[in-house]
């Protein structure tokens, strides 16, 4: 199982990252609204098709055709854990090369948001206050991984969910006279 889930889940992982990486040239075009949403999460199911090829894989080779539900979600959970790990390394590297001032910037859009949405000058500063607090907390790495993560999270449980519910299926196994028939 070590194997198919490294292997699955670090390609996994490379298409999420060079996706990302792809991506930074026209960061300012996509920005944080709808397009960065599908950039991104359209990215994480071209990467998580593979959990499906890894737990077939697995069902192929080690379980001789055959797979456990439970079997077959652990598999998939793996390999969106290795995949996601590599999403969070690779967004740490892109926050610290190429947006330092991605805090600064979301910040500045969220505030001009409110403000075309009409918001007040006592929501503007209470917004202001709560994005100062969020760049607080976003310079420790643990809690900016630890949002990173929670990205790819949803749409990899439900990757992995679907694929053991497919995979662990029993295959009709025809009679026979059924077949004669």
């Amino acid at each position: 199982m070590q194997k198919t889930v490294l292997s699955f889940g670090l390609i996994s992982g490379a298409i999420l990252a060079a996706l990302m990486f792809i991506t930074i040239p026209f960061h300012d075009q996509i920005g944080f609204e709808s397009g960065g949403l599908i950039v991104g999460y359209t990215s994480m199911i071209l990467a998580f098709l593979l959990i499906y090829f890894g737990v077939r894989s697995y069902r192929d080779n080690v379980g001789a055709g055959q797979v456990s539900f439970g079997r077959a979600f652990a598999v998939g959970l793996l390999i969106m854990l290795v995949a996601s790990a590599c999403y969070v390394i690779s967004w740490e590297i892109v926050y610290e090369r190429f947006f330092p001032d991605f805090v600064a910037k979301y910040a500045a859009h969220t505030l001009e948001k409110a403000r075309a949405g009409g918001a007040t000058e006592a929501q503007l500063a209470a917004q202001q206050e709560q994005m100062a607090q969020f760049a607080e907390m976003y310079k420790n790495p643990f809690i900016r991984a630890g949002m990173t993560l929670l990205e790819p999270l949803p749409v990899g449980l439900l990757f992995s969910v679907l694929t053991a519910w497919v995979m662990s299926r029993r295959k009709r196994t025809e009679t026979p006279a059924a077949a004669a028939a």
